[in-house]
């Protein structure tokens, strides 16, 4: 599809199963739904290049909030305008927040049905398997050379020794700076004259501060959850995986809104299923307002999905109109290697936490070897494997 073309509207239905057949196909993190988004909106319909593709994927690494949710969001952007990209948005992410929301109830259906939840037991090191595996595919695509793969370090060894919620964002801002800082390179901030859109600039700030000061003045469950949430959607760069440590590190060690084998055992569960990692959120937030009725808990898991999401589609909303002109500034190219290259370390030191947290008996870690070896071979499924690791513990 040549650039700027626009899909007329009787085209839409078409364009949004596609992206359905996406949803349906994306499983285990933004690494492996890129390679969907290329099979599917590459190759098979060209509704963009793979050089445009690659392009968005770099933008969206760059900015907050679900990296792969927003790339395709974009290209329903450079599709078919605004609209096409927020019934994209729906159709892509819908599905996902829909069954995690029905998970966050899974303990009390095991608890009425008198099931022991003991059968979940191996969920927690299944998806420390998912992260070491995830840690090393991510690693080998962000180090490039001794520069990034000091930055990798730098962010791992910081990250572990200081879990607070705004180191995050700090360390992979210093990873861009450093990177910006230590390049040979001339005229990185070349001139673009841009029309950047407001509107969409001033919801984002509206909803960040707004909410900050809901959840200052008002002592609500609610506002709080989604004030939590959608600090995350704005602060962590990267995708679900970098998410991961730092809504652990809130909710369970801070807040300790949930038990650390509840957050694996959900975060083990949307390894399962297709369509954005950020749908976690959905389960999370559902976990966190368990303490009311079922109506309550589900709008619990609504302000987490919503909360996470809405940030990054704002973002994006408002960048993407202006790409054609950022992509061209060579400093904003070198300061994402190296936001890549920190957020590379927080996913390797978030498998190295979880495994802690998750028991170091004997048998924990062979069903983490044994995730991290299926994994490898890429010959079984990520849904066939949550469904052995929950035979396996409702065998034994």
């Amino acid at each position: 599809m040549l650039e700027h073309s626009t899909l007329p509207v009787r085209e839409w239905k078409s364009f949004l199963m596609d992206i359905f057949i996406c949803s349906l196909g994306a499983f285990g993190g933004p690494e492996a739904h890129y390679s969907v988004f290329t099979d599917q909106l590459v190759t098979k319909k060209h509704y963009l290049s793979e050089e445009e593709l690659v392009e968005l994927i770099a933008l969206c690494s760059f900015l907050p909030g679900p990296s792969s949710t927003q790339t395709i969001v974009a290209i329903g952007h450079k599709t078919g305008g605004p609209w096409l990209a927020f019934l994209t948005m729906l159709i892509w992410a819908l599905p996902a927040l829909v069954i995690m929301t029905t998970l966050s109830f899974l303990y009390q259906f095991l608890n009425n049905q008198e099931i022991s939840t003991d059968i979940l037991r191996y969920i927690g090191p299944m998806a420390v398997g998912f992260i070491i595996v995830a840690s090393y595919r991510i690693g080998k695509k962000v180090v490039k050379d001794p520069l990034t793969l000091f930055l990798l370090f730098f962010g791992a060894g910081i990250t572990y020794f200081i879990r607070d919620p705004w180191i995050f964002p700090t360390v992979l801002i210093a990873g861009g700076l450093i990177s910006i800082l230590s390049t040979k390179e001339k005229d990185l901030w070349n001139h673009v004259k841009l029309n950047p859109p407001y509107p969409y600039l001033g919801l984002f700030l509206f909803f960040t501060f707004g909410s900050l000061l809901l959840a200052i003045l008002f002592d609500n469950e609610l506002i709080q959850l989604f004030e939590h949430f959608y600090r995350y959607g704005y602060l962590v760069f990267g995708g679900g995986q970098v998410v991961i440590p730092v809504m652990y590190g809130e909710l369970v060690e801070v807040n300790q809104l949930m038990s650390s084998n509840e957050f694996l055992t959900g975060y083990g569960l949307v390894q399962g299923i297709p369509g954005p990692m950020f749908s976690f959120s959905a389960y999370a937030g559902g976990m966190a307002a368990r303490s009311g009725s079922v109506l309550y808990q589900t709008i619990g898991a609504i302000a987490g999905g919503i909360g996470i999401f809405l940030p990054g589609l704002l973002l994006i909303y408002f960048v993407y109109p202006m790409w054609e002109k950022i992509k061209h500034i060579k400093g904003f190219k070198i300061a994402l290697r190296g936001v890549a290259a920190v957020a590379g370390g927080l996913i390797a030191i978030a498998a190295v936490l979880l495994t802690q947290q998750s028991g170091l008996s004997w048998d924990n870690l062979l069903i983490t070897a044994v995730t991290v070896l299926l994994l490898s071979s890429r010959k079984i499924p990520a849904p066939i494997i949550v469904l052995i690791i929950i035979l396996i513990g409702w065998l034994l």
